[in-house]
């Protein structure tokens, strides 16, 4: 429901909406955080990792447009991974120019199981809430996102 011209959308509010998505997401880095202590990566890889789980193969410029880092910064993080097995960078059949940067399966292990770890912790979080307050949450969630794309 779209406001129309008399409806103004208090100030206030917006400050707190903002505050409150903030410190959501702090606590929610936070906790990824913690929860990637148990595994041999750092923040910034569990991140190229998500990318890569979500979007598929692509190259060192593409990953660091979506990271906001140098290709240096990607290219030093991906050389890391590879080591690690994690990745492993791949030409590309029609262009052999083109490296693409593939995510492995223990890469593979590490998002899913970490990502599984963050949702038992959202639902956790949730169990306080009643159906009706959860379904509204993802539906507010799920268009605030769909107006910021």
């Amino acid at each position: 429901m779209k406001l129309d011209n008399t409806e103004k959308i208090n100030g206030e509010i917006v400050a707190n909406i903002e505050k409150d998505l903030r410190y959501i997401s702090g606590i929610i880095k936070q906790k990824g955080r913690e929860m990637l202590s148990n595994y041999k990566i750092t923040p910034p890889q569990f991140v190229a990792l998500q990318w890569l789980f979500e979007d598929g193969d692509m190259t060192i410029g593409d990953l660091s447009n979506k990271m906001y880092l140098a290709c240096s910064t990607t290219t030093d993080l991906v050389d890391r991974m590879e080591k690690n097995l994690l990745v492993e960078r791949v030409k590309d059949p029609s262009d052999r120019r083109v490296v693409r940067i593939h995510l492995l399966e223990e890469g593979k292990r590490i998002i899913d199981e970490v990502i599984k770890k963050r949702q038992v912790y959202l639902e956790e979080i949730l169990d306080d809430f009643s159906m009706e307050e959860i379904q509204f949450l993802q539906k507010s969630l799920m268009k605030l996102h769909q107006e910021m794309r």
